[in-house]
């Protein structure tokens, strides 16, 4: 299996620590990736008509995109465990949906700051975009703190990775003030060893 890749995608991230968790590695090429909305550069659109990475290219069908596809995939060809059973199996999605939520949130803040010149940039719609993602983590604090503290599944490893996405391009929203129940499970979690392995690096 060949994995369009860049070290500094939230989502990547999320494949990548479900192959460290669920011991693939060796199972997939990495090929490195990289661009924009509005400049392609190497991104896969060949494989991905959406030009995004991860994209997951398998012997056995189509290419597979979107991180929650292929980490399902991942999963189910690892026997990993990560999507448990109904009823856990909800709770799970809905966690995963909501780190999903905070990263893209963020990741639209980033891309509001670089693909706009600064006076044609809207600080409204970038302060928007993170009153969203701190609703969630405000909801993570006081609703999911007992589930993040249960057996690894993919709902904790969405939210892992999209707390690490804020330490690293947002780091001066602080989005650990008023929440330490969260900044107490990231700090265990981040020190995973899947999670050590995959921290981005610019």
């Amino acid at each position: 299996m060949r994995l369009f890749h860049s070290a500094t995608s939230p989502f990547v991230r999320k494949v990548m620590v479900v192959l460290h968790e669920t011991g693939q590695l060796d199972r997939v090429e990495l090929v490195p990736a990289a661009g924009s909305p509005v400049a392609p550069g190497t991104m896969p659109v060949a494989v991905n008509p959406l030009g995004k990475v991860p994209t997951l290219e398998r012997p056995d069908g189509p290419a597979l995109y979107d991180s929650r596809v292929i980490t399902r995939y991942l999963d189910a060809l690892g026997e990993g465990g990560l999507y448990p059973e109904s009823p856990r199996l909800w709770e799970t999605l809905t966690l995963e949906a909501t780190g999903e939520g905070i990263t893209e949130a963020a990741l639209l803040m980033v891309y509001e700051a670089r693909l706009r010149e600064a006076q044609a940039q809207n600080g409204d719609w970038i302060e928007g975009q993170w009153s969203k993602a701190a609703r969630a983590l405000d909801v993570l604090e006081a609703r999911w703190l007992a589930h993040l503290a249960g057996r690894i599944d993919a709902g904790q490893i969405a939210v892992g990775c999209a707390l690490g996405y804020l330490d690293f391009r947002h780091g001066a929203r602080d989005w650990r003030a008023g929440r330490p129940g969260l900044a107490r499970w990231f700090e265990r979690f981040g020190a995973r060893p899947a999670m050590v392995a995959t921290r981005p690096v610019e």
